[in-house]
């Protein structure tokens, strides 16, 4: 199937000097992440994750590289830099529950030596990209001041990494994409996980129970994409730990079990829903896909903190709106409103309210079209709500299907007490003395 997906294309060294402007952002509004999605780095990015997807489908953990790739291994010597800093920069004794300080003394030493570092790594022949992909890789290790980490950061290495491939400082064939999701991602995974253990970092914008991982989520995907042409191993295997680090997925699932307490089901919904409702592995990789574009790079919050210019073009490419057709399958439907009608108050006339404004209806990307095609229910007097139709069901979970195993009726949770009445003074019998 990798020989289906469209080819990345190749910016030379030599047109580096024609490129306008370096990396700034962009991104400010919501309508700025919609033209985002038309322009030719977005394209660039979804081929690029889809072809490091399918390069690794089949392939299992551990993994040894069958020949040495320089490029791969200047990457993973630039990280064992990386990972010795968190040793010489041991974590400050402080109260704060999230965010020891220490971490703003490694960022700091991140961003007065990362000229050095990545001179050494890309090497005098490639030492002029080094403006465009420096604000990437300043960005992918959590936020310095906010002492956080979340999957925009984990968006902004992926995008490090595009950058270095479009130059072809690595090189888009199945071989070398393979080891840059087997040894480079994974080796910053293991460093993004001991940046947050060591120092204690917040998830960025985590949406609690209801996110995917508070984190993380290229893992889920190239791990869905290890498992997803094989039957042996069930989605719902991920139900019974201890899981073996054969995959990207068992070893994020894993992850979780080491930083949370308590039942699977209540703290890791969504990882839930989908091991208990989705028939196979396959469903499971589109369906992540899907997520990732609506859930991460389709939000605002998420990727208003990176830079896009440069090698990753801002302008419109003439041949978008055809290619993507072949890329992805989660094309944006025109926008359709199946709410009530509700008058809203207008900032220009304080005091009056506008006309009725249709509120629109939140349309998963799982979810059907007959789902969205239900006639809404309109306004109607209270003397009529006796005869009002029933309302529309909702629109199912994320991955879940029609028959899936119901949650668990009783659960032990750790943090409960028995409760002991102290009202009373002291006394068997539990009467008020006089």
């Amino acid at each position: 199937m990798l020989a289906a997906l469209p080819e990345l294309r190749e910016i030379t060294l030599s047109t580096l000097s024609g490129l306008q402007t370096l990396p700034t952002l962009k991104i400010k509004t919501d309508d700025d992440v919609e033209y985002w999605k038309t322009t030719q780095s977005y394209l660039d990015y979804m081929i690029f994750l889809r072809r490091l997807n399918e390069s690794v489908v089949g392939y299992t953990l551990p993994w040894r590289s069958e020949r040495s790739i320089k490029s791969v291994e200047r990457m993973t010597s630039l990280l064992d830099i990386l990972f010795q800093w968190i040793e010489e920069i041991p974590p400050l004794k402080t109260p704060q529950r999230f965010g020891n300080l220490a971490f703003r003394t490694w960022g700091q030493r991140l961003q007065e030596e990362s000229d050095d570092i990545l001179s050494d790594f890309l090497g005098p022949e490639y030492v002029q990209v080094l403006p465009y992909i420096k604000p990437y890789f300043l960005l992918s290790f959590g936020s310095f001041t906010r002492m956080d980490y979340g999957t925009g950061h984990e968006t902004s290495f992926a995008l490090f990494l595009l950058c270095l491939t479009l130059v072809r400082f690595f090189h888009p064939h199945a071989e070398e994409e393979r080891e840059l999701v087997f040894t480079v991602f994974l080796q910053y995974l293991r460093l993004c996980w001991k940046l947050q253990d060591t120092y204690k970092l917040e998830p960025a914008g985590s949406h609690g129970v209801w996110g995917l991982d508070d984190y993380t989520f290229l893992p889920y995907i190239f791990g869905s994409g290890q498992l997803r042409d094989q039957t042996e191993i069930p989605v719902s295997s991920v139900l019974h730990p201890p899981l073996p680090p054969t995959n990207l997925y068992f070893m994020a699932i894993m992850r979780i079990h080491d930083v949370k307490i308590g039942p699977f089901f209540e703290h890791s919904s969504q990882l839930y829903s989908i091991a208990s409702g989705v028939p196979n592995w396959g469903k499971v990789n589109s369906g992540l896909f899907k997520m990732y574009e609506a859930e991460v790079v389709g939000k605002r919050v998420v990727v208003q903190h990176i830079p896009l210019g440069g090698l990753l073009e801002w302008e419109k490419s003439a041949e978008i709106s055809g290619a993507t057709t072949t890329v992805s399958t989660t094309a944006a439907a025109p926008t359709q409103f199946h709410g009530p009608q509700i008058e809203m108050r207008t900032r220009n006339t304080p005091g009056n309210y506008s006309t009725m404004l249709p509120m629109p209806a939140t349309t998963a990307p799982w979810a059907s079209s007959s789902i969205q095609n239900r006639t809404s229910l309109s306004m109607q007097p209270c003397d009529n709500r006796r005869n009002m139709p029933p309302p529309p069901l909702p629109a199912p979970a994320p991955f879940s299907s029609r028959t899936q195993i119901p949650y668990p009726q009783t659960t032990n949770r750790p943090w409960r007490v028995p409760y002991e009445d102290k009202s009373s003074p002291t006394g068997d019998s539990g009467k008020k003395t006089t």
